[in-house]
């Protein structure tokens, strides 16, 4: 097991929507990960304004452990919108981020770890991605593109496998309310000198639930946030 000096206490979080079948295996995997780690925690859920039994699924499970927390909004704000939240409520020294619909493995933020000590951020780039076709060709694309626009130093910008310092995010004022927000991340944490590693992690096919950032409208608005980004960096 791989325990960094920078790992005194640690945050888990992810944003769901409408995930109700994954949430608590997802909140039972980031506790027995943590706890194997024996360090101070907590696992943080952002309810994007679900209308299924995801909020009531992680307040069943706060009951059961006080160190998981519920941030939930009333009403749909966007993918981006849930990490901005995410990252506004962690409260430890490292924060880790990853998706609701376990297409990732908690564990594998063990990576991440062998990382973290020599630089600020660490993300993972997906190994063997189990999207379809499209998917992976617009990941491509769009990586392609804020590598270009922005010179970040990763080959999967959207990757939702992160660990970053909590104390490189303060001050950090993001605004992306949809799919922009890794690249904004990214860009304004590089801007500011921080140090950015990357490693590959498994990457899984989406077992349950259904995808919903990736809609029509929602690619429009983060082209949109994309270029507002550029010309406020450059």
């Amino acid at each position: 097991m791989i325990k960094p000096k920078a790992l005194t206490s640690l945050s888990i979080f992810f944003p769901c929507y409408n995930e109700a079948d994954n949430v608590g295996i997802l909140v039972k995997e980031s506790i027995d990960t943590a706890e194997s780690y024996g360090v101070d925690y907590e696992v943080v859920v952002v309810d994007d304004g679900s209308s299924d039994r995801t909020a009531e699924i992680v307040e069943e499970w706060r009951k059961k452990n006080p160190r998981v927390r519920l941030v939930r909004h009333a009403h749909n704000k966007g993918y981006g919108a849930a990490l901005r939240s995410g990252f506004e409520n962690v409260k430890k020294d490292l924060v880790f981020m990853t998706d609701g619909d376990r297409q990732f493995r908690v564990a594998e933020i063990e990576k991440l770890f062998s990382k973290i000590d020599s630089c600020d951020v660490v993300t993972g780039y997906r190994i063997g991605r189990q999207d379809k076709g499209y998917r992976r060709l617009n990941g491509r694309l769009w990586t392609g593109l804020t590598r270009f626009l922005f010179g970040l130093p990763v080959r999967d910008v959207d990757c939702a496998f992160k660990l970053i310092r909590r104390g490189a995010l303060q001050g950090v004022e993001l605004k992306s309310n949809q799919l922009l927000i890794h690249a904004e991340l990214l860009a304004r944490l590089k801007k500011r000198g921080c140090r950015i590693e990357q490693i590959g992690v498994t990457h899984y096919p989406r077992e349950k639930g259904e995808a919903t950032a990736t809609r029509p409208l929602r690619v429009l608005k983060t082209f949109a946030e994309l270029f507002r980004l550029y010309w406020k960096l450059r």
